[in-house]
């Protein structure tokens, strides 16, 4: 799963983690999560792209905190809470 910008907003919203909190919890230094974040992404791909070591950091964290990556079917990548809100995760 390739992170974009987007995806990472998204996803620190979700958890209800401010850029500080992300760089804590997944080694990334804090510099690059803001540089990474500010840029929009062109035609579906970031503009600017994070080393495959803190990609995964950063994936990993959000996995770690109850998310997951939603590939793009179709509808485009998504992200979402592994479990529902009954515990529950079957079918969502």
């Amino acid at each position: 799963m390739d992170l974009t910008p987007e995806l990472c907003r998204a996803a620190r919203s979700l958890l209800r983690l401010d850029q500080k909190e992300l760089s804590e919890t997944s080694g990334v230094p804090l510099p690059t999560i803001r540089a990474f974040e500010t840029v929009r992404s062109v035609d579906g791909k970031p503009a600017r792209r994070l080393t495959t070591m803190n990609n995964r950091a950063l994936v990993e964290a959000f996995e770690r905190g109850g998310l997951e990556f939603i590939p793009e079917n179709g509808g485009g990548q998504g992200i979402r809470f592994k479990m529902r809100k009954d515990g529950t995760r079957e079918k969502h």
